[in-house]
């Protein structure tokens, strides 16, 4: 969106440069990246992040401090998944813009989703600095005209935080006052997750371990797992385990959600569901479009090609069904329907140029509240594909994963 720095950036690309993003990117994590990474970062306005960071937490917020909500999202929670001890907020928010122009013709961000789960901390911040270390882009952003007598410095973190304090912000809010041996990255079969290389890339930044939860056990009301023939008791968990997964691979615990466990939660899973596309249709904000639970719609619109529907509780866009038929909605069962949402259908604006024309890109911003609510930093999402996510854009060049960067002052 930065003329300034896009257009070098297109005219000096090479395959080999990219490849050589990729080998560091798959280097730093130690892992192969199976998901596609995007040739190019994508350059914002710190003014426009900003105005979505700041349109999330009021969103997050509305939420959080509402009494009637929280009183209704009591609903939103599985009697099976429920878990002790909940804290007044949620720790890992994340919340996915799309833009759209306006009537005026004005570039505004839209809701699409938002999450009370952990996304790529630790991966996107080695993402980020690749694309700027291997593409040369601070070099080539002191020489762009916008100040080219000072050199430019590209940034990639929110609400004035840099890589220490990130990294402090990050370790408080996962490894909190203990020692890094008691404190785990909790996932189904970490090996098989595409997210494997954030996991590796947590495990170097905080020295946590990553344990599969089929691997968890319990004595009392204390948590375990084995190593070297010892037992390692466990103290804090960073839980990644996604109950929609959880379900589809009739994964076998060692332990019930719904004890009263001795452990603390760095993410506590009530939220997961407390803050997901259950809450789209209780909000109020210019930035949300229309949404209604599916089995409160008193009518099916004619016109449904102007709307998604999506299942609550899926991650990675699995089950959303674009532009869908009559005979889809149809298809779901009475006692299914409180399950799903229908909701206006954005229309993102192509606003990045790439050598295969202009690209859509959705802005995931990732919050961290710990004493306060911050925004940290962005994933970002490019494709030209009816949807967004990586897996529905991979037979496409210039799409995929990406990073948001922009110039400081």
């Amino acid at each position: 969106m930065i003329a300034s720095l896009r257009e070098p950036f297109n005219a000096s690309f090479t395959p080999e440069k990219y490849q050589e993003f990729l080998r560091r990117i798959d280097d730093a994590c130690g892992t192969h990246v199976s998901f596609r990474l995007s040739e190019t970062p994508c350059f914002f306005p710190k003014a426009l992040l900003d105005r979505m960071a700041e349109d999330g937490k009021e969103l997050i917020r509305q939420l959080v401090e509402s009494p009637e909500y929280r009183a209704r999202s009591e609903e939103s929670i599985p009697a099976e998944f429920r878990v002790a001890n909940e804290p007044a907020h949620p720790m890992f928010v994340q919340v996915d813009f799309g833009l759209v122009r306006d009537a005026g013709g004005e570039l505004r961000p839209k809701l699409v989703e938002l999450q009370a789960f952990p996304s790529l901390y630790a991966y996107q911040v080695t993402m980020a600095q690749t694309y700027i270390d291997v593409y040369g882009l601070e070099k080539r952003a002191s020489g762009s005209g916008l100040r080219a007598s000072e050199p430019q410095k590209l940034n990639y973190f929110l609400s004035g935080l840099n890589e220490k304090t990130y990294r402090e912000l990050l370790r408080a809010a996962i490894v909190g006052t203990h020692d890094p041996e008691n404190v785990i990255l909790m996932e189904i079969h970490p090996q098989e997750q595409k997210t494997l290389p954030d996991f590796l890339r947590t495990e170097k930044m905080l020295g946590v371990r990553t344990v599969d939860i089929e691997a968890i056990r319990k004595h009392g009301s204390q948590l375990y797992y084995e190593r070297n023939g010892g037992r390692v008791p466990i103290r804090r968990i960073y839980n990644r385990a996604i109950v929609d997964e959880l379900q589809r691979k009739r994964v076998q615990l060692g332990f019930d959600w719904r004890d009263d466990l001795a452990v603390e939660w760095a993410g506590h899973p009530n939220w997961y569901f407390r803050i997901s596309k259950f809450s789209i249709p209780y909000l109020r904000h210019e930035s949300v479009p229309k949404t209604w639970f599916l089995d409160r719609l008193e009518r099916v619109p004619d016109d449904l090609q102007n709307y998604a529907l999506k299942p609550l509780y899926s991650f990675a866009g699995l089950g959303v069904v674009i532009a869908p038929k009559k005979e889809d909605i149809d298809a779901i069962p009475a006692e299914k329907r409180g399950e799903y949402i229908l909701q206006e259908r954005l229309h993102f604006e192509p606003i990045i140029e790439t050598p295969f024309g202009r690209t859509k890109a959705e802005v995931r911003v990732m919050y961290v509240w710990l004493e306060k609510l911050q925004a940290v930093m962005t994933i970002i999402r490019m494709g030209r594909g009816l949807m967004m996510g990586v897996d529905h854009n991979r037979d496409m060049e210039w799409v995929g994963a990406s990073a948001g960067l922009w110039v400081e002052e």
